[in-house]
């Protein structure tokens, strides 16, 4: 089945996932796109081969599953229209810039039945795969503690452009919101559901509402210490960059830049290697049947079987904005322990 793909906003992210597609060997066609902006849907249909369509309604009309790239504040109106007609959806993070919100936006699809995913990309790293893998390895007992480090320049500029990020009410928030909810997501995913987090948060660069410098501890399940930093700053040779590290009983593990690596680790058995670039991306796949883990691959694949696949969906994400709404709470305080869930 060839899934006929639309698109609800073609800026910067709408455009990874076109390419991202186009890369991925999926059974596909984009089929309509539209924008707010007539020369950026323009541009992406250009690129892409999809048809400009005048109305978000004219597109969810014309395919087989939606792409919801706008800015956040527009996300769960768009997906509950997608629930509504029974289609697909692919919804960008985050999912909306109220917790309230991105729980009604799960409960929307869940209750229409169809499929959903959520652009959590950091699961389909090749480095955050390969430091998943380390992680199982009994050889390093118990984590005891994690530190990363997540920083970006501002993304008004540059590559990103998305001058609406400046503005609260279409953003709702800053980096920890903005970006750092794939951060949340991941530090879950790999080590344990957070128990408790306690944040501070500040602005650096003048835009009301819009946090760009936080830092948060956090106690996970099990007992394992963690702190999160995360930045946006005006440093333009810095697009997009990580640091994490992960001290066990037995081993110590380090990951470098999001898709790349490297990871490297050291145990006390006197155990310890490195990957990064293709050696990585190998390693990864060939664990994964041959083929290295794609987000749009695998909606599309799900959707044209029917069945969900093994990427995030909107209702993992929901857990991501619980966590991070308890971030903000603790900030609002002060910096007080704020319990999550």
């Amino acid at each position: 089945m060839t899934v006929k793909v639309g698109f609800i906003g073609a800026g910067h992210i709408a455009t990874y996932h076109g390419k991202s597609l186009r890369r991925s060997g999926a059974d596909h066609v984009i089929a309509a796109v539209y924008d707010v902006d007539p020369t950026r849907a323009r541009a992406f249909a250009q690129a892409s081969g999809a048809e400009v369509m005048g109305s978000e309604e004219a597109v969810m009309a014309a395919v087989d599953a939606l792409y919801v790239c706008t800015w956040t504040s527009e996300h769960p109106r768009a997906v509950m229209a997608a629930a509504a007609c029974g289609l697909p959806v692919f919804c960008e993070k985050p999912l909306a810039i109220t917790l309230d919100q991105a729980r009604a936006a799960a409960a929307a699809v869940e209750e229409a039945g169809v499929i959903n995913q959520v652009g959590l990309v950091l699961r389909s790293s090749p480095a955050f795969l390969e430091l998943e893998h380390q992680l199982a390895d009994p050889a390093n007992g118990r984590v005891q503690a994690v530190v990363l480090r997540d920083d970006q320049y501002l993304p008004v500029q540059g590559i990103y452009g998305s001058s609406w990020r400046a503005d609260q009410t279409k953003a709702g928030a800053g980096t920890l919101l903005e970006h750092s909810i794939h951060d949340v997501d991941a530090l879950e995913w790999l080590i344990a559901p957070m128990r408790s987090v306690s944040t501070r948060a500040s602005t650096f660069h003048g835009h009301p509402g819009i946090e760009d410098t936080v830092v948060s501890s956090m106690e996970f399940v099990g007992g394992a210490q963690g702190t999160l930093v995360s930045v946006w700053h005006q440093l333009l040779e810095r697009p997009s960059l990580r640091r994490l590290e992960v001290i066990c009983e037995h081993a110590f593990i380090t990951l470098e830049h999001d898709a790349h690596g490297p990871v490297t680790w050291i145990r006390s058995d006197g155990s310890s290697g490195s990957l990064e670039g293709q050696e990585l991306r190998a390693a990864v796949s060939e664990r994964s049947g041959g083929r290295v883990p794609n987000q749009d691959r695998g909606f599309v694949e799900a959707v044209a079987t029917g069945t969900a696949g093994d990427h995030p969906d909107l209702l993992t994400a929901v857990r991501a904005h619980e966590v991070v709404d308890a971030m903000y709470r603790s900030a609002a305080s002060g910096g007080n322990a704020v319990m999550v869930g």
